[in-house]
């Protein structure tokens, strides 16, 4: 029997992009995606279920589906996206049904897989040059992203401790740019100024939206249990980046900058979080060569992504985006994978 696995998150875009990679491994037999609205992206053979933000349903559906393999794609990792009480339940509450369902008495899961962010180091100036996976955070959490996701790995390092049946692969994701993706840094790299911070230059490591992808796959694939940091090599100075991609920065005052960017934030002209202000100010780097000793290969450094990221953003600017966005039609999606009336290929 082929692996059955268990995707949270499905209309999220990692969650799209992992269960079309999904779909494509012959060795996966079957493929369940949880979220609380329709997929945002085309699939042919993962099934939807529409869940509420805490993943109450998730028990059942892990016990009627006996899902071996559990991708949770479902943390926020931007708090611009929504209030903090939101958050703290999709992040936390989320997590800990996810974790109650996966160690059930009577549960099929064998392989837990987060993908977390290198946000649980945080963005300050004590910070050391490159951040291993055991290093601990020379400061406290000052934003509630970074809160919550300490919270939830707190929770996972109880989980893989009390299963030990159970491989738990825990992913933190330095910041992504690709062609497709859009975060607030995506953002801030194409407007005609990008924002700095006076007085300040960090140092920024990236990872490729195909290197995060792929590095799930590999995790799933080959089920390597523990913390992996995944980033691509090298860091660039923002001042770099932002002339990588044609453009020229605009510095804001290094003294009450939160209170300089709220209003830019709440009117469109800028998307600063205040973790992305403190990575604006004293940057982060990770140390990738855990999950490269596993086996994996980057097919992109930070500089790479970078490129390809100003490729990308220079063809929107030039032909537009090109492709229609997709809708999710739950009676069309039931007709073609389900009526007597469609030819399947044998």
């Amino acid at each position: 029997m082929g692996k059955r696995v268990l995707v949270t998150g499905l209309a999220t875009f990692w969650g799209g992009r992992v269960a079309q990679a999904l779909e494509r491994d012959p060795d996966v037999e079957v493929i369940v995606g949880l979220d609380t609205i329709e997929p945002t992206v085309e699939l042919e053979r993962t099934e939807f279920v529409r869940a509420d933000q805490s993943y109450s349903i998730l028990a059942r559906i892990v016990q009627a589906t006996q899902v071996d393999t559990i991708l949770h794609t479902f943390l926020v990792v931007d708090s611009s996206r929504m209030s903090g009480a939101k958050l703290h339940e999709i992040n936390v509450i989320g997590t800990m049904n996810l974790l109650a369902a996966a160690g059930a008495a009577d549960s099929s899961v064998r392989h837990v897989v987060v993908k977390s962010s290198s946000l649980v180091y945080g963005s300050a100036k004590e910070n050391p040059v490159w951040f291993k996976e055991e290093t601990p955070r020379p400061h406290t959490p000052r934003t509630r992203v970074e809160r919550s996701l300490i919270e939830v790995e707190g929770y996972l390092h109880d989980f893989a401790e009390d299963n030990p049946h159970v491989v738990v692969t825990l992913l933190r994701f330095s910041n992504v740019l690709g062609t497709d993706i859009v975060t607030p840094i995506s953002r801030a790299l194409e407007l005609p100024m990008v924002p700095s911070i006076f007085g300040f230059d960090p140092l920024l490591q990236f990872v490729e939206e195909d290197d995060v992808v792929r590095s799930i796959e590999f995790a799933m694939a080959n089920q390597v249990p523990g913390i992996y940091n995944v980033a691509g090599d090298g860091r660039v100075p923002w001042s770099e980046v932002a002339a990588l991609c044609g453009r020229r920065t605009i510095p804001m005052p290094p003294y009450g900058t939160g209170f300089f960017a709220a209003p830019l934030t709440q009117s469109g002209v800028f998307d600063l979080p205040p973790e992305l202000l403190d990575l604006l100010r004293y940057g982060r780097g990770t140390d990738n060569r855990r999950l490269k000793r596993a086996g994996f290969n980057y097919r992109y450094t930070t500089a790479g992504a970078i490129q390809n990221f100003a490729h990308a953003s220079r063809l929107r600017s030039a032909v537009g985006q090109g492709r229609p966005a997709y809708k999710y039609e739950r009676d069309v999606e039931n007709f073609f994978r389900h009526s007597p009336a469609v030819v399947r290929n044998p």
